[in-house]
């Protein structure tokens, strides 16, 4: 008698990853809509890391971090456009957008927290497959 009757190995296991997709786009859409900082990075780290990892699971890349990497160039390069075309790159300046987003509009503290996001993840990719590629595989 089996002992887990009904559970066969030729039935797909469900995947957690489309949850985590869809309430990091939620997220990400919520936080830069109403212009809310910290709740648009973490919609936006989380939305990446999870097509990342539905990228590996589904068999579409051979490492989680190359999708990562790929993922923080195109949202880095989008909010850092953005901010260089409304303020500049002066550091003064994006620290006072991050103390008092009110003085800028609405584009530029939307377009740094996008850039925030794109250039966490291109750290924690390309941190990681750096280590991954210095371990030994013994």
């Amino acid at each position: 008698m089996e002992e887990e009757p009904g559970l066969s190995d030729q039935y797909r296991m469900a995947s957690p990853w489309p949850v985590f997709v869809a309430l990091g786009f939620v997220l990400s859409e919520v936080g830069i809509i109403l212009g809310l900082f910290s709740i648009a990075v973490g919609g936006l780290l989380l939305f990446g890391g999870s097509v990342a990892g539905i990228l590996k699971e589904s068999g579409y890349v051979d490492t989680l971090w190359g999708s990562l990497l790929v993922f923080g160039v195109a949202l880095a390069a989008i909010g850092l456009g953005l901010v260089t075309w409304r303020v500049g790159l002066d550091p003064g300046v994006l620290t006072s957008v991050m103390v008092t987003p009110g003085d800028f509009g609405q584009l530029v503290p939307r377009a740094l927290a996008v850039a925030v996001a794109g250039i966490i993840l291109l750290a924690a990719g390309g941190t990681v497959q750096a280590l991954e590629r210095n371990v030994d595989p013994r």
